[in-house]
């Protein structure tokens, strides 16, 4: 997989070291080719990490990590697995030019947490690549160390109408999983893919601020049935 490694630090959320992995030539059916941007533990096999709860050092206190209880989609044995271990092969060089990408699309933490990482770093991608249009969703607004920025290029990740609601009252777009998408508040609307399959490419909906409308989706994914046992009873939108 062509690809390159955008950064290397410590994770924001855990002090703990991550790579940002930049992959190319991406055939995601529902995104399109986008410039995919995978955040992963630098010494911990993605897969491994999701199963000891180390995970929190690129998703943080997301609830819908596996090992605690949640419904995350990313088959972590796969994609974010195979870059795993071919950076730890050597087999990304550390870019140096951003010709290749210029004006693309991105999508920021096709794996991971955007906000594990600085800000700076996003922005400097942003900067030279100046992309089309980029996406990202984050779940940490409510961790004490949350960069604000943030919530300009990423949206605030979300899995029920009260969150939202306190979300928007900060000024921040939701990205919110529901059971029930005849559940949908005022400002928010179902994402383009599940109504009518537009790929995120030709949508750029879930770019962070604006005046946008926020967006809800259907849960999906092999564990599913978990976020329905754990919020489907507060799904429903009391105004």
């Amino acid at each position: 997989m062509a690809g390159a490694i955008v950064w290397e630090g410590y994770s924001l959320l855990t002090g703990d070291p991550i790579v940002v992995i930049a992959t190319w030539d991406s055939k995601n059916p529902k995104t399109g080719n986008m410039v995919q941007m995978y955040i992963l533990l630098a010494d911990t096999e993605p897969h491994l990490a999701v199963k000891s709860g180390a995970d929190a050092a690129v998703c943080g206190n997301c609830p819908q990590r596996p090992s605690v209880g949640g419904s995350c989609y990313v088959k972590t044995f796969q994609a974010p697995l195979s870059i795993y271990r071919a950076y730890k092969r050597g087999s990304y060089n550390r870019i140096i030019s951003y010709d290749k990408l210029q004006g693309k699309p991105i999508r920021f933490g096709s794996y991971g947490d955007p906000a594990a990482v600085p800000f700076e770093v996003w922005s400097d991608v942003i900067d030279n690549i100046k992309p089309v249009m980029t996406t990202g969703y984050t779940h940490q607004m409510n961790d004490r160390s949350f960069d604000r920025r943030m919530a300009q290029i990423n949206m605030i990740s979300v899995e029920t109408p009260k969150m939202a609601l306190k979300a928007h009252g900060l000024g921040f777009r939701t990205f919110r999983v529901t059971s029930d998408t005849d559940q949908v508040l005022p400002n928010e609307i179902i994402c383009p893919n599940d109504t009518s399959g537009v790929q995120c490419i030709d949508c750029g909906l879930c770019s962070g601020s604006g005046d946008k409308p926020s967006i809800v989706i259907q849960v999906h994914g092999a564990l599913a049935s978990r976020y329905v046992t754990k919020y489907d009873k507060i799904n429903v939108v009391n105004l």
